[in-house]
């Protein structure tokens, strides 16, 4: 018998879906049926645009799709196209709806929500739902002012599923910054140019970008120091470990405030002494994983120029720190119990 409903307007490929839905699936070896409309990694008018037919495929089964009295979890929504109205009918029809975010939606002012109409959908699906799951703090205190049922799970790893380092002495002449991520967020690596390059200079560091494999126009001041890594799932973790610092820059918007920290847990599971932005989960993750929190284009400089010239025990406490935050704060097997009472599922799945 099917435990849960999972749906999404994502594959699982992409990194939300995947983080917030698939991981946990996995790691608590519950049987679930999983809805991801059109099975892409990302909803943007280009991939859109050339999978037109499954596209519309995707759509019209989704507006056919009948749950009710099912137990239901919804991550962020449905559909792409839709003004909350799917959102709602599938949340309000189950027998114990649940609806996940981890991003500011309420925030998001993009062209297409506008075009489409799609700005109220977040606060639909939250009304509509028996339980709301918040990434963080942030979204949570929306969240209340629309469901008297909201619970605060952060965006969890399982800390096996990463290559914690073993050296810190930095051996190479050139010392290795790493950022992941994907191209719509590598807008947050150019707000920090002018602080790489000056890093760069001091240091001879290179930047390791772990992400799409097509250029952004916007990184092109820092080609001669950037070194771009498809993310792969069976490479990624072994991409992080071999760099020397990680780092995770935001802007200082109303939509980086939802933000969940997730980058920083994966640099923390994987060793990584780590510079972030302190802005929404950031913070306390930071604080947590003895992480180094500029808020300017020169603090950026030296807090990298710092760990970079840093004894290889600094940085191994800082990586040793991070690790058993991540366990403690971040795993899977920390919270499990709270996600499945969550999501309403009473029996307990033993998990090694």
């Amino acid at each position: 018998m099917t435990d849960l409903h999972a749906i999404s307007s994502y594959g699982p490929t992409a990194a939300s879906t995947r983080v917030r839905l698939y991981d946990w699936v996995r790691f608590l070896g519950i049987e679930a049926t999983h809805h991801c409309y059109a099975g892409l990694s990302n909803n943007r008018p280009s991939s859109i645009a050339s999978h037109a037919t499954t596209v519309a495929r995707a759509e019209s089964s989704l507006r056919r799709l009948d749950l009710t009295d099912q137990r239901v979890i919804l991550s962020r929504e449905a559909s792409p196209f839709s003004r909350g109205d799917v959102e709602e009918r599938l949340l309000r029809n189950a027998a114990h709806g649940v609806y996940d975010f981890d991003d500011a939606l309420f925030h998001d002012q993009s062209r297409i929500r506008r075009l489409l109409g799609t700005q109220d959908k977040c606060r639909r699906a939250v009304v509509a739902a028996d339980v709301v799951i918040a990434g963080n703090d942030y979204l949570a205190n929306w969240a209340q002012d629309h469901n008297k049922d909201v619970r605060v799970i952060p965006s969890c790893i399982d800390p096996r599923d990463y290559v914690p380092k073993t050296q810190w002495s930095i051996t190479n002449d050139a010392p290795s910054l790493v950022w992941l991520g994907s191209p719509a967020t590598e807008q947050f690596v150019a707000h920090i140019a002018p602080a790489l390059l000056e890093v760069h200079q001091r240091t001879g560091a290179l930047l390791t970008l772990i992400s799409g494999t097509s250029g952004n126009p916007a990184l092109e001041p820092l080609r001669h120091m950037l070194r771009r890594v498809p993310w792969g799932i069976e490479t990624f973790a072994a991409d992080l470990a071999s760099a020397d610092v990680a780092i995770a820059p935001l802007d200082d918007s109303l939509y980086s405030s939802g933000k969940c920290a997730y980058k920083l847990l994966q640099y923390a599971a994987s060793g990584l002494p780590v510079v972030g932005t302190p802005v929404g989960a950031n913070d306390l993750a930071l604080q947590r994983f003895d992480g180094l929190a500029p808020s300017t284009h020169g603090g950026w400089t030296d807090a990298l120029t710092q760990l970079l010239n840093e004894s290889a025990a600094r940085r191994a406490g800082r990586a040793a720190q991070g690790r058993e935050a991540v366990e403690h704060h971040y795993s899977f097997k920390a919270w499990k119990d709270e996600w499945l009472e969550a999501v309403g599922i009473k029996e307990r799945h033993e998990t090694s």
